[in-house]
């Protein structure tokens, strides 16, 4: 087990509020497990510019949001960033805040089987209102910075997977423009009941009908937007567990960063790559 915040730590990451008014990385905890960073104790939430190719830009921005149960996060892998940037999507990595945990391994396994234990008996509700407030404040980051980045402020989106799909739901429901992103999609995430206000942004959800993590009984969250009347699509894949890891060449669960992009310019977010290629 690796824990170096130097070693693991995104040089190219820029804190999320001036003069690091939330904390400081001292205290986190970076691991590796196999390809993927994982880090726990955020305290100093920052973002990580992917910019697209010179000469590709298009305007579109997506914020990455990771999962993680709210206590730890496992940093999207490179790959994802790199579809959409060459794509002409600027991505920015979200690191934001998580529930605290024991620093000691034996203390923090402990801690878990108690989680799991009171998760059981339904008395654990992690609402990670840091994590929201960081997601908003990332969006909003995003758009003051958008000359810079190459950025329009109205097509800046949020993509959160796992526990970062429920951040970036709640994230989207903020009452302050600057802070509300333009859409957002929510990849694995719980698809429990919610209220959704009319100004809500334009839905993609993405899951896998065999998800044990995350079981659903159907599409709610689905539901919520289409009977406030705002743009949604769903796709239900019938297999690839959580965190699509599972499946053959042919999964179409694969399919599922070119089918955002697609509803992407099917909302006008990106320009339609095949109009461009029959002119």
């Amino acid at each position: 087990m690796v824990e170096n915040v130097a070693a693991l730590a995104d040089p190219a990451a820029i804190p999320l509020y001036a003069g690091d008014k939330v904390g400081s990385a001292r205290d986190e905890v970076w691991t590796r497990l196999g390809p993927m960073k994982v880090v726990r104790n955020v305290t100093r939430p920052t973002l990580t510019p992917i910019l697209p190719p010179p000469g590709k830009a298009t305007g579109a921005a997506v914020i990455l949001a990771p999962g993680g149960g709210m206590i730890f996060l496992a940093m999207p892998p490179a790959e994802i960033a790199r579809n959409l940037a060459d794509k002409g999507i600027a991505v920015f990595v979200l690191k934001y805040r998580v529930e605290p945990t024991p620093r000691e391994v034996a203390e923090l396994m402990a801690f878990l089987n108690g989680m799991q234990e009171r998760s059981k008996r339904g008395e654990v509700i992690l609402a990670n209102p840091g994590g929201r407030a960081d997601a908003q404040a990332a969006v909003a980051l995003v758009r003051a910075n958008a000359a810079k980045w190459g950025v329009d402020p109205k097509k800046v989106g949020l993509l959160g997977f796992s526990s970062g799909a429920q951040v970036s739901r709640t994230a989207a429901f903020s009452a302050k423009a600057e802070a509300r992103p333009d859409f957002v999609g929510l990849i694995y995430g719980a698809m429990d009941p919610v209220e959704v206000p009319a100004f809500a942004p334009p839905m993609f959800a993405a899951i896998s009908i065999d998800d044990t993590t995350v079981p659903n009984a159907g599409f709610p969250v689905v539901e919520a937007w289409r009977n406030a009347k705002r743009p949604v699509e769903l796709h239900a894949y019938q297999t690839g567990g959580h965190g699509f890891a599972t499946g053959g060449r042919t999964a179409t669960h694969r399919r599922m960063l070119d089918q955002f992009t697609a509803w992407m310019a099917m909302n006008g977010f990106l320009p339609d790559a095949t109009e461009s290629t029959q002119k």
